[in-house]
């Protein structure tokens, strides 16, 4: 089964603290580039989430994005009393010694006292609270599995549209093959005009240099070898696509390999109709690249 890198999931949660939204994306790549957008205080669910990617892929360039917005409740803010009872008696302390100086301070207000190390506990940093980090983390297998099925989904798409054009390609082959028979003709007339060439240019001395030249024309203008080429490579597709194994590094190279044969196909045809069908042929795996692109 064919899959896609293209594809897309989401999914939005509530709970008393905070609400969230996972978005996920991922598009074709070379390899797989995992890239993070966290806010701050919940960077350690990337590791979790990246663990579960290597798991679930294996190419694509795959972006995921955690929104999350805390409500009144996960927003509470709470002081610990034991630190706001050290702050105040050090600024009792502080007051004592300047008025002993001579030294008159202005009176710290609420804000300074809260803004002290530790007074304040809760607020943003209880949004990143365990509880919260643990049903964040419980939507990761579900997200996946969403992206996985849209993955899928289009890869079908592009087993279809690719098996489309192998058959195609395929037909182009035995059209070819149905058209040796009649550029025999032509190929026979164009050996004898060959050996007419050659005949005028050797002696008697040169028979061995005849036989070459004469095995050397018939070689460039048979094309059996390039046709059976293009059928191998059709079936090797084939199996690949059939195969639940990451096909998208595979099938490029067997179009490589395709373009190549079609390539030779078209130099060596010394037909028109044959140099046509050749044409055809490239152009279909050439659209056929332009899907495999998109496969993982």
């Amino acid at each position: 089964m064919t899959h896609s890198m293209t594809a897309y999931a989401g999914r939005a949660r509530n709970t008393d603290a905070a609400s969230w939204r996972w978005d996920i994306r991922s598009v074709n790549g070379r390899g797989l580039d995992l890239r993070m957008r966290l806010p701050d205080g919940f960077e350690r669910l990337e590791s979790t989430v990246r663990t579960a990617l290597q798991k679930a892929l294996h190419r694509g360039t795959v972006t995921v994005a955690l929104h999350v917005n805390q409500t009144a409740a996960g927003s509470v803010v709470q002081i610990d009393a034991e630190r706001l009872d050290s702050v105040l008696r050090a600024l009792d302390l502080v007051q004592d010694r300047a008025f002993s100086l001579g030294v008159t301070l202005a009176q710290p207000t609420a804000a300074d006292v809260l803004a002290q190390r530790g007074v304040v506990t809760g607020g943003t940093d209880s949004g990143a609270s365990p509880d919260l980090i643990a049903a964040m983390t419980t939507d990761i297998g579900p997200l996946l599995a969403d992206l996985n099925a849209m993955r899928t989904s289009e890869g079908a798409v592009l087993q279809k549209l690719i098996s489309g054009l192998l058959d195609d390609v395929h037909g182009l082959v035995e059209r070819a093959r149905d058209l040796l028979k009649d550029r025999e003709k032509d190929a026979r007339r164009a050996l004898r005009d060959a050996y007419a060439r050659v005949m005028s240019e050797v002696t008697d001395a040169d028979g061995a240099r005849l036989t070459q030249e004469l095995a050397l024309i018939a070689i460039k203008q048979d094309v059996t070898e390039e046709l059976d080429r293009l059928n191998s490579h059709v079936a090797a597709a084939w199996d690949v696509i059939d195969d639940d194994a990451p096909a998208g590094r595979k099938l490029d190279f067997i179009i490589q390999e395709m373009l190549r044969e079609a390539n030779t196909l078209c130099s060596k045809s010394q037909n028109a109709a044959l140099a046509a069908l050749g044409i055809d042929m490239k152009a279909a795996l050439e659209r056929m690249r332009e899907q495999v692109q998109n496969v993982e």
